[in-house]
């Protein structure tokens, strides 16, 4: 597709494009929208970086931020499945937990709400503060373990299509 037909799909002006080709843009959270879906592809697919097997946002990274008329976002994890997502509230005692691998393809997310724990994939684990998220290949031995009195996340459970 030629920029003019971007533009013109996205009714955006060629301007615009080539100043975000150049990385020179700042475009708005309206701009991006249009952009994708002149693309057909999801916004998180414009706004993400290629990540490993594990992949930790600190509540303080500069990940890009995107911004509307009412609504900030930050895109913490882009995870491309066909499945079956689960999603939980979840408190973690400061007990250690030692989860088994799951099935081939599952992955977990967890976005740290309030407190501190320490999770991820056993040999490489990471300690999470109040806001941080982790996204992990669930298929080997992990763990959980709360480092304070109270800890909550939000847990994403994703599973394949069988």
């Amino acid at each position: 597709m030629s920029l003019a037909d971007l533009a013109t799909a996205g009714d955006i002006s060629k301007t615009t494009l080539h100043s975000i080709e150049q990385g020179h843009g700042n475009p708005t959270l309206s701009t991006l929208w249009a952009l994708a879906t002149a693309l057909r592809v999801p916004l998180g697919a414009l706004l993400e970086t290629p990540t490993p097997n594990t992949d930790v946002v600190r509540a303080d990274d500069q990940q890009p931020r995107i911004s509307g008329d009412a609504v900030s976002a930050r895109l913490l994890h882009r995870i491309q499945l066909r499945g079956t997502v689960e999603v939980y509230d979840i408190e973690v005692a400061q007990t250690a937990q030692h989860s088994p691998a799951h099935l081939p393809g599952v992955q977990e997310c967890l976005i740290l709400t309030h407190g501190s724990i320490t999770t991820g994939p056993a040999d490489a684990t990471a300690t999470l503060a109040e806001h941080d998220s982790i996204r992990f290949d669930a298929n080997r031995p992990h763990q959980y373990q709360g480092n304070g009195q109270r800890n909550r996340a939000i847990l994403l459970m994703l599973h394949p299509e069988t």
